[in-house]
């Protein structure tokens, strides 16, 4: 498997016509405020142009991107930019969504290999079920007519010594992991369609721009 097979996943590729007549210095010339941004450096050698972000600040237009190479090449209808751009941020929510699905899986099977409860336990839990039912019959009609305070509820989800029943029985439900996989799958395929199409349409603007 070659990494050109792979890279997709985190690089982003593309191509745009210069208008007739228009030089690699003009072209660079007006992409040039796209570079000069906190946190990114830049270097241009004839017609390629390289450059490297870091802490780049959230309001710069290529803030997704860490790096990437720019080459205006001549072809036979004209002068054509090729631009070649990576991002972490895309591979990391590529591989985010891998990351919690092996986390849910792992939970039910640490939940297949929990014991089953015991037939003492099926007996507490019913027998706490019916106090329950009981503590919460109707008050008595001469002992509310003397304004005796109404007994405190209890908590369905408490036993009698006041701990959370229903602590730990959800701890291996791989719910969670799987809603953030679903997230983190849906961030990438937005992003890696948005970014594509905003970053050439910036470079379409920038190029055309008087």
């Amino acid at each position: 498997m070659t990494s050109r097979f792979i890279d997709w996943i985190w690089h982003i590729r593309g191509s745009l016509t210069l208008a007739p007549g228009q030089s690699s210095d003009d072209a660079f010339k007006r992409l040039d405020s796209l570079f000069d941004e906190y946190g990114t450096h830049h270097e241009r050698t004839d017609d390629r142009l390289t450059f490297r972000k870091k802490d780049q600040a959230a309001q710069d237009k290529m803030a997704v991107f860490d790096g990437g190479v720019l080459q205006i090449e001549q072809g036979a209808g004209g002068s054509v930019l090729h631009y070649h751009l990576t991002s972490r941020a895309l591979l990391f929510c590529f591989l985010a969504p891998l990351l919690f699905l092996a986390f849910g899986q792992l939970t039910v099977v640490l939940g297949a290999l929990e014991k089953p409860p015991t037939a003492a336990e099926k007996a507490a839990d019913e027998k706490a079920e019916k106090e329950k039912e009981k503590a919460q019959a109707p008050m008595n009609p001469i002992d509310k007519a003397l304004g005796a305070p109404e007994p405190e509820k209890p908590d369905a989800r408490k036993d009698k010594d006041g701990k959370d029943k229903d602590k730990g029985k959800d701890k291996n439900s791989p719910t969670a992991a799987y809603v953030f996989a679903g997230i983190f799958a849906t961030l990438y395929v937005v992003g890696r369609i948005l970014e594509d199409r905003l970053v050439r349409s910036l470079f379409r603007k920038k190029l055309a721009d008087a």
